[in-house]
């Protein structure tokens, strides 16, 4: 089998089938990266709160059960069966997992775009001009487009934190966005206890209400209505990678049934942000994966039936104190909310097989704490032969 890719959703898929095909399926990942970074937390670092983690990608990938050649996918060749690369090499599959994830471009021209580690400097720089008084209004900006509204949530709450502790008091924090209510991605629930946070934090929130650009000291609304800032932090929207040889939509994003195959190409899966479900996260990136790998694995042989993939949402969110764990199923229908951790690990990036694998990388445990009577949480639990389930202990 080969991978395009080698991310959350490549290296969650290669664990899968790991342990669920076991010597049935041989995993090869083709990327052009090195390391694998776990970027999360990249949200933390402006606030040295937190840090991204990096590993070196070829031990990842061999202890994932995998191998891993160097190259940048080009474009697959369906008929033959062949992937190539942009050095003009061909590789063969039988079947082909695309994890190619996708591309963060600016949504709000004139504001400072978020997309991770690589902007951690600029928002840091920002953060100073707030310290020594040279801003007073920062606004955080949720395109219309966004998918994954937590990053945003995080800025303006470890914003607030930091700021207080540097005994600054004259800054003035907003939230834009076009949601009807704070986090309502993660239901009634969750949106509660966030708004309650916000407004014992002082951060304002304008709801309902989808910016387009900053310029001339405003942040300009769909609305053509304007809000008075002197800084914008917005996050950014997603365009797909466009895969030569696989259909995709206008966006460059990849239709796929519940199993993860790609529509209307023989022996092609895909997973992660460059399919074209709306959610796009790390750990709807690995439930993908494992629906894609089940499928994978059953087709080869081994005695499982696929389970179809089925959103839930796990959120871990910074608030510069007490994090809060949200979680939510059925479009929000099914939302918790919790200061104390809902699965375990307790990861940014939920993956039945990838969070407890990195964290043994990390150092951390894997076993949860003795949880009080009647607490639930999702626990990997560890079946024969590696094959693993959710539970709820």
């Amino acid at each position: 089998m080969l991978v395009a890719g080698a991310g959350v959703a490549a290296l969650e898929a290669a664990l899968a089938l790991h342990a669920l095909a076991e010597e049935r399926v041989a995993v090869e990942l083709v990327a052009p990266e090195t390391e694998f970074s776990y970027r999360p937390l990249a949200v933390a670092e402006p606030f040295r709160v937190g840090e991204v983690r990096r590993f070196p990608l070829l031990a990842l990938a061999r202890a994932a059960g995998a191998e891993l050649r160097q190259g940048s996918f080009l474009r697959v060749d369906a008929e033959r069966k062949v992937v190539v690369t942009e050095k003009g090499e061909e590789l063969d599959y039988d079947v082909l997992l695309l994890a190619l994830g996708a591309r963060p471009l600016e949504a709000v021209p004139g504001a400072l775009t978020f997309r991770g580690p690589e902007d951690g400097p600029a928002v840091s720089s920002l953060l100073e001009e707030a310290r020594t008084g040279r801003v007073h209004k920062l606004v955080f900006a949720m395109p219309g487009e966004a998918t994954w509204p937590l990053p945003l949530y995080e800025l303006a709450l470890l914003t607030g934190i930091h700021l207080a502790t540097a005994g600054v008091d004259g800054v003035s924090l907003e939230i834009v966005t076009p949601e009807t209510r704070p986090l309502e991605l993660f239901g009634p629930a969750a949106s509660e206890a966030i708004g309650e946070l916000l407004e014992i934090r002082s951060i304002a929130v304008r709801l309902g209400s989808t910016p387009v650009a900053f310029e001339n000291g405003q942040l300009r609304l769909a609305s053509d209505a304007r809000v008075e800032a002197e800084r914008v932090i917005a996050l950014p929207r997603l365009e797909g990678p466009r895969p030569e040889g696989v259909p995709h939509d206008d966006d460059g994003f990849v239709p796929t049934d519940e199993h993860g195959c790609v529509e209307g190409v023989d022996d092609v899966w895909a997973a992660g942000d460059l399919t074209s479900s709306p959610f796009k996260q790390g750990g709807v990136a690995t439930q993908q994966a494992d629906a894609a790998a089940e499928s994978i694995a059953a087709r080869a042989g081994a005695p499982i039936e696929p389970t179809p993939f089925r959103p839930v949402l796990r959120g871990l969110l910074l608030t510069g104190l007490t994090p809060r764990y949200l979680r939510a199923e059925s479009e929000g229908k099914l939302s918790t909310a919790d200061t104390e951790s809902l699965w375990w690990p307790p990861a940014k990036i939920v993956g039945r097989h990838l969070a407890p694998f990195l964290a043994s990388h990390m150092g951390l445990s894997v076993t949860p704490p003795r949880m009080e009577e009647g607490k639930a949480v999702e626990v990997e639990v560890e079946l024969k032969r590696g094959q693993g389930t959710w539970s709820r202990l």
